[in-house]
């Protein structure tokens, strides 16, 4: 994989850069896609809940495999392909039965690797997926699971990793992206190696229309609104109306902390991403 600057041919064109990728020539799987429907940022209500989401591309979604349920079983990297609704690639893996599944493809795997899921201690490889207790420390993993046999939740974005820390009794340590270090179980699953297409965060989105293409519509400023539509606007010139950064709502924008402290997972969280310890 590699970041390309094309030739402009338009004044946008000059800032767009391109992450050119190894991917297979095919189309998806017919039997792992199905129809997406986009909500466009609305509830079941229809009233909008997440703003700026609207149009963009018609997408089929990938039925990806993120428990790894077939253990012990090989299977071979038949294709890598790419998913328009999540910033890694996928790879689709063929068992020896004929089945065919996705999985986040991992850094460095290509087409005809043979790949292994097992609850059980197997070979130290790229792409293989074994509990935690089975991994030596300073591993990298990604696809890790919360909850034993409850498919993976960390580490699923694009060149994205955790590092196993420790392992003390049925509890692992593990320093996740954002810095901080939490605790899971030890007999929990994970992948090792990292996700690819790294080169991901790289790439710009160049033009206005690029945005429209994936569904995000323009961002009004809070200071260019009148005051009955935001806190931050209306006054004489460029001001924010003399308070501090917030939200059309009211909520503080910068600094201000929003996890509750009665939150359940906060005994599973050893040192915050700010590198304070959770009291």
């Amino acid at each position: 994989m590699a970041i390309l600057q094309q030739k402009p041919v338009t004044p946008s064109g000059r800032f767009y850069l391109k992450n050119k990728q190894e991917l297979s020539k095919k189309r998806p799987e017919k039997s792992l896609t199905s129809g997406h429907h986009r909500k466009k940022g609305r509830n079941s209500y229809g009233r909008i809940t997440s703003r700026r989401r609207g149009g963009g591309h018609k997408r089929l979604y990938r039925q990806i495999d993120f428990r790894r349920e077939r253990v012990n079983q090989p299977s071979e990297v038949i294709a890598i392909e790419y998913d328009p609704n999540r910033t890694a690639n996928l790879a689709l893996i063929q068992y020896n039965d004929g089945d065919k599944a996705y999985i986040l493809a991992p850094e460095q795997v290509e087409v005809g690797h043979v790949l292994l899921s097992s609850n059980d201690c197997i070979e130290f490889k790229t792409g293989n997926a074994m509990p935690l207790k089975f991994l030596p420390m300073g591993t990298k993993v990604h696809c890790v699971e919360m909850l034993p046999g409850a498919g993976a939740k960390i580490c699923r974005s694009a060149g994205s990793e955790a590092r196993l820390i420790s392992i003390d009794g049925d509890s692992a340590s593990l320093k996740i992206p954002s810095g901080e270090i939490r605790l899971v179980k030890s007999n929990c699953r994970a992948t090792i190696g990292a996700v690819g297409n790294s080169d991901h965060q790289k790439a710009t989105i160049g033009k206005a229309g690029r945005n429209r293409w994936k569904g995000r519509r323009p961002r009004v400023r809070g200071v260019a609104m009148n005051p009955v539509d935001h806190p931050m606007g209306g006054g004489e010139g460029k001001t924010s109306g003399g308070g501090h950064p917030s939200s059309p709502w009211g909520q503080l924008s910068k600094g201000f902390p929003t996890r509750k402290k009665s939150k359940q997972s906060n005994s599973m969280i050893i040192t915050r991403r700010n590198g304070r310890r959770v009291k």
